[in-house]
């Protein structure tokens, strides 16, 4: 089947869950976040949860697991906590939650970060893959990096990406 017949059928509507990974964002000041709901609300897809948490490794697993339980969710777009700073610890809460990794994702994010920033982009642990039948997406927090993730990565193939996934299913929203 050729991709762009794959992609016709891509589930149209998704169903996210938004968490911010930071010490220091609130709702006012959360841009990365806030960037992330709207670029979804400009493709359709419903943002069924938001959330920011402290980038504290037991309670980012413990949000996504949450999340991962529910119905309503299909995809878990987190933001920040992907560097290499001690506090940067999203990678590890998420990893093993992973049933599979989708290695591509960081690997094209590195690569057109580096268009943008340079070498600096060897330092993100940017990342995406499976949990449980639903799409987790690591991004780093800085808006720029969403807007460049979302844009040239996920918002292309969320929908394509949640069909491959559960095939001819239906997504849970409605």
């Amino acid at each position: 089947m050729a991709v762009t017949e794959h992609k016709d059928k891509a589930h149209r509507r998704v169903s996210c869950a938004v968490i911010t990974a930071s010490d220091t964002r609130t709702e006012d000041t959360d841009t990365s976040g806030k960037k992330i709901k709207d670029l979804l609300a400009e493709q359709q897809h419903a943002v069924v949860s938001y959330q920011i948490l402290k980038d504290e490794p037991v309670q980012i697993a413990a949000a996504v697991r949450t999340l991962l339980d529910r119905q309503d969710v299909d995809a878990i777009l987190i933001n920040g906590g992907t560097g290499i700073a001690p506090r940067d610890t999203t990678f590890e809460a998420i990893q093993s939650l992973l049933d599979k990794e989708i290695p591509g994702f960081g690997e094209l994010f590195r690569m057109l970060s580096y268009q943008d920033i340079g070498s600096a982009a060897m330092m993100t642990r940017a990342t995406a893959g499976v949990a449980q039948g639903k799409i987790v997406v690591s991004l780093p927090g800085s808006t720029g990096a969403v807007e460049l993730g979302m844009s040239k990565l996920v918002l292309p193939e969320l929908g394509h990406m949640l069909f491959v996934l559960r095939g001819e299913k239906k997504t849970h929203a409605h």
